[in-house]
């Protein structure tokens, strides 16, 4: 998509470099003597911007893996804190890889960081906004650094979240940097919301459009303010990157392509930028991985609401008896949200129905820690997953070939579980976003589940999700789309 725009002529010289090993990500290894045509002067350097929240941190570090697979240096730079985070939870990076990614670690301003309120009627994270807005004071430390790097190389590539466009405004002011949103979302949901900024009808099917649903609730004011208050610093940038592929989003990428022609940026979708052959080795000793290995192919339901959800005491306990009740195997992640600091304040411990664990020991397995969701959705155990459809989910479960069951909470989540449900078939819906302030009964949750993973029904939804994960896998292999965007990518930021 983006060779098609440049309009420019591609350097022999720097496809070559776009051949190098990409050992620990989603594209498939090239022998090592390529990386003997690797210049050792770095003339062209990538700085990563991330916005600091788990699902966003994560993508942000996936894809600095995956650029520095190029032999590309990389700096990570964000506060300690966050930097701290997102490399005690690089679920399922090689740490090698990792490695070889410079960690730059701003002082972390100060900010409240409360625990989330499970008993709010909104999912969305407020308690988190405090950290959000501490991290608009890291503009002068970014822009400072930046101008550093910049002196010493020929061109500077910054790579930033959307939500971090304020803090990286003074590119603008240098020769040699030029800036790439990374969307940490799909690209469905950003076309939907292109089309209703410019007033533009979506391009969906009449059935479709009945059932598209609103975006009503799904964010805070005041997090509908921040995002606003970014909107004037996008248009510094010479491009997007996406974390999807033309296989899941094709017609998303084109239409988007088309309601964004007036501004003329290039876009390229690489995803999914998760490793998609993953290195077990470190997470030998897991407890849902052995678990995992004693039970039937495609048998368990792996549940797991991500980082920014928290459960009420009547939904947990709801949920538990309609997991029991369906007497299908499980895997729970059952967490509380993060707060902004995830190395302060003690967490919530969630009490669950009296004797529930010890009845369901046989068929289920209730995970209070941090968990290896990329491995545990690649595990040929795995035949289903509940989510709240945060798109660094989704982007899991559909590479790994898993079918969703689908509970979207807040932000994007809607627009994600209707792309997985209506568009794509692979996955049921749990509850409709009109009714997110009901409680979900536990029968509702029995039926959904059973539907899932013991029916026809659900049988059809997985052989789909699985011929829709091996497409996408087989796209992230030399001369599969997301290669070809990806080498393109490279190509372009070393011409």
């Amino acid at each position: 998509m983006a060779q098609a725009q440049s309009g420019e002529k591609e350097d022999p010289t720097k496809v070559r470099n776009s051949d190098l090993s990409t050992s620990m990500c989603s594209y498939e290894n090239l022998p090592n003597h390529e990386l003997a045509n690797l210049k050792q002067d770095h003339e062209v350097v990538l700085v990563m911007v991330p916005f600091p929240a788990q699902g966003h941190l994560n993508q942000l570090l996936q894809l600095s893996c995956l650029i520095s697979s190029y032999g590309l240096p990389v700096y990570y730079v964000g506060s300690a804190t966050h930097n701290r985070q997102a490399k005690v939870r690089a679920n399922a990076l090689n740490p090698s890889d990792i490695a070889k990614i410079h960690f730059h670690d701003l002082p972390t301003p100060e900010f409240a960081s409360p625990p989330p309120d499970f008993n709010a009627l909104s999912k969305f994270p407020s308690h988190l906004q405090p950290s959000w807005n501490a991290s608009m004071l890291l503009r002068e430390l970014i822009a400072s650094f930046i101008r550093n790097i910049s002196s010493k190389s020929r061109r500077v590539v910054i790579v930033h979240d959307c939500l971090m466009s304020y803090n990286v405004q003074d590119v603008s002011s240098l020769p040699n940097a030029e800036s790439y949103i990374f969307n940490c979302i799909s690209v469905f949901t950003l076309y939907y919301s292109i089309c209703l900024f410019y007033g533009m009808s979506v391009q969906l099917g009449e059935e479709l459009l009945k059932k598209l649903p609103s975006l009503e609730g799904i964010m805070s004011d005041e997090v509908r303010d921040f995002t606003n208050s970014q909107n004037p610093y996008m248009d510094i940038r010479s491009g997007d990157i996406h974390n999807t592929s033309k296989v899941i989003e094709g017609k998303f990428l084109d239409l988007l392509a088309q309601a964004e022609i007036n501004q003329n940026k290039k876009q390229w979708a690489v995803g999914p930028i998760l490793p998609t052959k993953l290195d077990h080795s470190s997470n030998r000793n897991n407890t849902c991985l052995e678990w995992l290995n004693k039970q039937p192919p495609r048998s368990v339901i792996y549940i797991s609401f991500g980082t920014t959800t928290s459960l009420s005491d009547r939904e947990i306990k709801e949920l538990a008896v309609g997991l029991e009740q369906s007497k299908q195997k499980f895997i729970w992640v059952l967490r509380d949200a993060d707060r902004g600091d995830i190395f302060t304040g003690k967490a919530r411990r969630v009490e669950l129905p009296e004797g529930f664990e010890e009845r369901v020991k046989e068929v289920g397995l209730v995970v209070r820690e941090w968990a290896p969701q990329p491995e545990i959705l690649a595990h040929s155990s795995t035949g289903g997953f509940m989510s709240h459809c945060g798109w660094n989910s989704c982007i899991e479960s559909i590479t790994m070939g898993v079918p969703i069951a689908a509970w979207p909470m807040h932000s994007d989540q809607p627009n994600n579980g209707f792309l997985v449900t209506e568009i794509l078939k692979i996955g049921l819906l749990v509850r409709e976003w009109e009714k997110r302030e009901e409680l979900v009964s536990a029968s509702t949750i029995e039926n959904v589940v059973s539907k899932l993973m013991a029916s026809e029904e659900g049988d059809g939804i997985r052989k789909r999700a699985e011929e829709l994960g091996e497409a996408v896998r087989r796209s992230t292999e030399i001369g599969g789309a997301s290669r070809i965007e990806l080498d393109s990518f490279i190509a372009y930021i070393t011409r």
